[in-house]
């Protein structure tokens, strides 16, 4: 009797036993196979993402390039910009912000030669003010635009080594100086620094804060140009161009004590 007890309980513990492995089985099996539909449901997202990142960046601008041709036209020279805001008068303001905001996001249009034509048209502190606006939305709009489609989009499109490059040096301790470097010194790649703080441990907040305080001299500098070109005050301009070369190597001659500073004003706006 105690024989046969014994056995049973063993069948049935065997039988349990065998029911656990091919669960464990099934598991394994159903784990794979989640991993492998995950993977490619990344990579068609990221396929997917890009596409929406390069809609925006590449097919726009070839949209307006070759239909909109007449479009363009009308941007040839300083003089036309004018005449085209002059056109549109009160609407002008916001051609003007639209077009800021493009500069930023997509890089097509000269946004230079339209700060020199609002300071033309409008006066420094009014083009000053439209021109902080736009580049604040620009900014706004390329940094969650990035953080939307995520890092592997923006590596598939701007190019890894690039990307990595930038996003390396805004998780760095120096990122915040780093930023306002980037912004304040001309000539330096400014708009793809936007996705690549998007995709970065950096936050939103210091990155627009301290990008707009490097962005404000060059941009107060073509608003001068403009607004002493439409009064005839040609020896203005060219001491604005020398303070602009004074300030540049100031900056460079000074970059450790502007990093200290920049330091400090950090702690406090992230505080």
């Amino acid at each position: 009797m105690d024989k046969e007890l014994f056995k049973d309980n063993a069948h049935r513990a065997k039988d349990e036993f065998d029911e656990l492995k091919e669960s464990a089985h099934r598991t394994k099996d159903e784990v794979k196979a989640n991993i492998k539909r995950a993977k490619k449901l990344k990579v068609v997202l990221s396929i997917l993402k890009l596409t929406i990142l390069a809609g925006i960046v590449i097919a726009i601008p070839l949209y307006v390039y070759f239909f909109q041709k007449d479009f363009l036209n009308q941007f040839k020279s300083f003089d036309d910009i004018i005449a085209v805001l002059k056109m549109y008068k009160t609407q002008s303001i916001f051609i003007y912000i639209g077009v800021q905001i493009i500069q930023i996001v997509i890089s097509v249009i000269p946004g230079q030669a339209f700060q020199f034509a609002a300071g033309y048209l409008y006066g420094f502190l009014p083009g000053l003010l439209y021109s902080i606006i736009g580049a604040t939305l620009g900014t706004l709009i390329s940094f969650y635009l990035a953080k939307l489609l995520g890092k592997d989009a923006i590596h598939l499109f701007f190019g890894e080594d690039k990307m990595t490059y930038f996003i390396d040096r805004l998780n760095s301790k120096k990122a915040y100086t780093i930023v306002f470097l980037i912004y304040v010194i001309p000539g330096l790649p400014k708009d793809i620094v936007s996705y690549a703080a998007g995709v970065s441990e950096m936050k939103c907040k210091p990155f627009l804060i301290l990008s707009l305080i490097g962005r404000i001299p060059g941009m107060a500098g073509s608003l001068l140009i403009g607004s002493l070109y439409m009064k005839q005050h040609y020896i203005g301009m060219g001491i604005i161009a020398v303070l602009a070369v004074v300030a540049f190597i100031i900056c460079i001659i000074f970059r450790k004590r502007i990093s200290k500073y920049l330091d400090k004003f950090y702690e406090k706006i992230v505080d």
